[in-house]
């Protein structure tokens, strides 16, 4: 078998996220689709590329020596094909390429931004990943990513990418059954969830590490549960587990939304831009997404609410 770009692609994946899983969700690939191929990489070059165990792929000192080699081509390649690409979108038209975490303000951020720049080219991409976004913007393939980052978990940003804060600290509220003994009350109290099965889903950037970093603090080891947020919520809906959502998610017939007392879990929401962006229209995609992001806060009751008791400084911009 001959070593392709793919490859060398695939491998850079794995060392970068430390896992198998966690490399073929960036990939979009299964799985045991990628561990297949990592074990022809192996087999072709004759040894180990990584040691496995159960707390993720680490390189073996080959692994490291082929990784220094395959990074250089990984990035030529790609800068080759942004390359062509942007000389094939100044010959088609503006464009404007935005990536995100999970968001409810993402539908009138969009709206806005086609509002704003008619006859541009607007494109989305969704990934559960920050860092994996910021690379993509460093590497020149998406023009701004609007992502979070965990508190206590800063992102691994690459050198050269201008950032503005939206958001300090948005805290992170609690999903659950309806019929939840925690429900009745406006404010849950964490120690009200020891007994709760949690689900967090680990291919967020640090979305498990700041979760098992707050229930420890409070003296707390319930059981976890692993996956992603649609399964989640088909459990939560029916009390088989809870976990924490974003306050400006809208509840449903079936599943309460409430804010966790003294707001341990919080997020800082942050907007990202790869180096030479013209800071005058990456001001108005930034205008435009503070404006859509206030609109789905005020939109959420409980969120609303919440503004309302910490005074919050997005009340006082609700006319801009």
């Amino acid at each position: 078998m001959e070593l392709e770009v793919r490859h060398l692609r695939a491998l850079c994946a794995i060392a970068d996220a430390g896992s198998l899983h966690k490399a073929a969700r960036q990939l979009g690939v299964s799985q045991p689709s990628l561990t297949t191929q990592l074990r022809r990489i192996e087999h072709s070059l004759g040894a180990e590329l990584f040691s496995r165990d159960r707390t993720g792929c680490r390189p073996t000192p080959l692994g490291r020596s082929v990784l220094s080699r395959a990074r250089p081509l990984v990035a030529e390649m790609a800068a080759l094909v942004v390359e062509a690409k942007a000389a094939a979108a100044r010959a088609g038209g503006p464009r404007l390429r935005v990536g995100s975490t999970a968001s409810r303000a993402l539908a009138g951020w969009l709206r806005r931004l086609r509002q704003r720049l008619p006859g541009t080219d607007i494109s989305l991409h969704v990934d559960v990943s920050a860092n994996a976004l910021l690379r993509t913007v460093a590497a020149g393939q998406l023009d701004v990513a609007f992502v979070h980052e965990v508190e206590g978990c800063p992102l691994l940003v690459p050198d050269g990418l201008s950032v503005r804060v939206l958001i300090e600290r948005e805290p992170q509220f609690i999903s659950m059954a309806h019929d939840h003994p925690a429900a009745g009350a406006p404010v849950v109290e964490l120690a009200d969830l020891a007994e709760d099965r949690w689900i967090v889903d680990p291919t967020v950037d640090g979305e498990w590490d700041g979760l098992r970093r707050v229930l420890g603090a409070a003296g707390l080891n319930p059981p976890v549960l692993y996956g992603d947020y649609h399964t989640a919520a088909s459990l939560i809906a029916v009390g088989e587990a809870v976990a924490p959502c974003q306050p400006t998610s809208d509840p449903r017939d079936d599943m309460a939304i409430r804010p966790l007392r003294g707001d341990p879990l919080a997020v800082r929401l942050l907007l990202f831009s790869r180096p030479g962006s013209c800071e005058e229209l990456y001001a108005a995609v930034y205008a435009d997404l503070e404006a859509a992001y206030r609109e789905a806060a005020l939109r959420a009751a409980a969120y609303r609410q919440w503004l309302l008791r910490h005074k919050s400084p997005l009340l006082d911009r609700r006319a801009a």
